[in-house]
């Protein structure tokens, strides 16, 4: 059977006016979760000689990728020859399309799913060397809704500044769809000493949905990482040896106290991180893609065509015998 297109869809209500160069850039319409899972798999395919196609409008026949949030704008219509993927993120699932690819490996809530990172952080930037073993800048790179109302708290920077250290937050507002005021600087981990992301110190959501990119930008900047209990982080990681775990306020403080006072402690944590990363290295994620694509998707659209037509052959040959019977 010939080999499918592979179609990236993005609807033209969505589609940028200018498209970034390379997956690599450090374009502010990657902090979306429609580009980036969208533009920069199919800019990392096509590096290394993948064939696919971007498409502004659904195709009839072939491989369609596309973000749920794409199908805000015009549900896709299911064709005899058309495989749907749905590029889930953190949304809810596409009741049209035939498979999932998910962000978290512990999201197993729906049945054909496949679990493929989320692409690190374009164009990061690492922590300089030269700060040495430097204990001072605490960044949380992120949008406003997923950092616990603690951390947004006066209270929080007076008592870091007590430790002698700085809060250095760089957080966005903007909606699922805009990316004009988007703050590009999520990038650049050149001065920062460790991250903290924690969503919330009281609920005991474990977060099948979100990935765990934070976790692996810290390690690929060379940073540790102070994170909640999340499953994505927990499925990746090991805490207390590549990233810890803190589950309350007062443990994260006690926490800073300990790693300030432990040049050892973070070399080990950042070391250990390095090793963990090499997993989550782009060219890693689009080897995990290209073998999705191969082993998993057109053996799926190959199947989808036999059974349609299989399907078809048999509406025809009913169709003959009954037409038989009637002018016999």
């Amino acid at each position: 059977m010939t080999l499918p297109p592979i179609y990236f869809y993005l609807p033209q209500p969505y589609f940028p006016h200018t498209l970034p160069a390379t997956a690599a850039e450090n374009w502010a319409g990657y902090g979306l979760g429609i580009y980036t899972w969208t533009l920069q798999t199919y800019f990392r395919l096509q590096a290394v000689g993948f064939p696919c196609q971007l498409v502004s409008s659904p195709p009839k026949e072939g491989i369609v990728l596309f973000h749920r949030q794409a199908l805000q704008f015009r549900p896709l219509q299911p064709q005899p020859r058309l495989l749907l993927i749905c590029l889930q993120a953190d949304k809810q699932p596409c009741p049209v399309a035939h498979l999932h690819v998910v962000q978290n490996p512990t999201d197993s809530r729906i049945p054909h799913s496949y679990y493929l990172p989320h692409w690190p952080q374009p164009g990061l930037i690492p922590r300089n060397p030269e700060r040495g073993d430097r204990f001072e800048t605490i960044a949380y790179f992120g949008h406003a809704c997923s950092l616990a109302p603690e951390l947004k708290a006066p209270a929080w920077q007076y008592q870091l500044a007590a430790l002698g250290l700085r809060w250095q937050p760089i957080i966005n507002h903007n909606s699922w769809h805009d990316f004009r005021q988007l703050d590009c600087r999520w990038n650049d981990y050149s001065n920062i000493d460790a991250i903290v992301a924690i969503r919330s110190f009281h609920s005991e959501q474990t977060y099948l949905y979100k990935p765990a990119t934070k976790l692996y930008n810290a390690w690929l900047a060379g940073v540790p990482a102070l994170l909640g209990a999340e499953s994505a982080y927990r499925a990746i990681g090991q805490a207390n040896m590549n990233y810890l775990e803190v589950s309350s306020y007062s443990e994260l403080l006690a926490t800073l106290i300990r790693l300030k006072s432990s040049a050892t402690a973070r070399q080990r944590l950042v070391g250990n991180g390095a090793l963990s990363a090499l997993q989550f290295l782009p060219e890693q994620i689009t080897e995990n893609w290209c073998q999705f694509l191969i082993n998993v998707a057109i053996p799926a659209w190959q199947a989808r065509c036999q059974r349609n037509e299989r399907q078809l052959f048999s509406r025809v040959k009913n169709f003959n015998s009954r037409l038989e019977r009637a002018t016999s």
